[in-house]
């Protein structure tokens, strides 16, 4: 396991170099090509539904044969796709980016969440664009770190692509409209199933490093009344352990949707600060992963 301690502090060093991907496509840009090119290839005509599945099983059999493949090259390449495919430096940079922006303009503010939330944000206040960044950045830490953690401890790279593809397929195809609700339930559901322990991982750690283990039985009943099975949990320690309100109304292609507010009596009015805190819950958090990937290394 020395491979993933080093393969985490890679990525928490370097990020996303800028000048790489510039250069040549990031994978998960070449996952999201593929999984275009198999929705517009197959998401027509009846069976939808049933069409969705097959994409999703072949594009996990193809993902997990080349993470087995890629396994073979040794510890080095090991290392290097693992430090791609994680994403804790460049959540903090996008996140606390919100922070930055917030401190010179409400609209800068709104600019740099625009880049990582897909709800409307040009009629945001500042306590609504703090909220969905601080919302992004528990999402994110448990769908971008905690969760390709999880699965490469427990089945390798392949286990890690898999997780990427299916993760890519839902963000991509994994919506209740006309077009997807049929085709991408295949990609939905996997990707709740896939995410089910590693959520409820990553609210007991950010429960631990905020100091609110105590409440674990009020966490897990407003994750439990969040409208998604999983985003609940890592958003309902992060609100519980800054004593803000999370989620509640926000608007989407200009309809307004009423989401109850989780952790309803934290405190509303709340703008940098409150992202910078979030800010280092992640970096804490990261810390808990990063030793315990060094525990592993010791005991397997």
């Amino acid at each position: 396991m020395s491979v993933l301690a080093i393969a985490m502090a890679l990525d928490a060093a370097l990020g996303e170099p800028k000048w790489l991907w510039d250069r040549v496509p990031h994978p998960a840009v070449l996952m999201g090509r593929t999984i275009a090119w198999g929705e517009a290839r197959f998401n027509t005509g009846p069976v939808r539904r049933l069409r969705g599945v097959v994409l999703i099983l072949g594009l996990g059999l193809a993902a997990g044969s080349l993470g087995a493949l890629l396994q073979m090259f040794g510890p080095l390449v090991e290392i290097l796709v693992i430090a791609v495919l994680l994403a804790q430096r460049s959540l903090v940079a996008h996140v606390q980016a919100v922070a930055d922006g917030l401190r010179v303009s409400l609209g800068d503010g709104r600019r740099a969440v625009a880049m990582i939330v897909g709800r409307d944000t040009a009629r945001m206040d500042r306590s609504a664009v703090a909220r969905a960044a601080i919302e992004s950045a528990a999402e994110n830490f448990s769908d971008g770190v905690v969760a390709p953690v999880f699965w490469y401890v427990l089945a390798g790279l392949p286990g890690l692509l898999i997780y990427k593809m299916v993760n890519t397929a839902d963000s991509m195809i994994g919506y209740r409209t006309p077009r997807y609700e049929a085709f991408g339930w295949a990609a939905a559901r996997s990707d709740d199933f896939l995410n089910l322990l590693p959520a409820r991982l990553t609210a007991m750690i950010l429960a631990m490093v905020l100091g609110v283990t105590a409440q674990r039985a009020a966490i897990a009943t407003e994750a439990g009344q969040h409208r998604s099975p999983n985003a609940g949990w890592p958003e309902a320690a992060m609100a519980r352990g800054l004593d803000v309100a999370l989620s509640g109304p926000r608007a989407y292609d200009g309809e307004m949707r009423e989401y109850p507010f989780v952790n309803p009596g934290g405190r509303r009015e709340i703008g940098p600060v409150e992202i910078e805190a979030a800010v280092d819950a992640l970096w804490r958090g990261w810390a808990v992963l990063l030793a315990g990937a060094v525990v592993l290394t010791l005991i397997v």
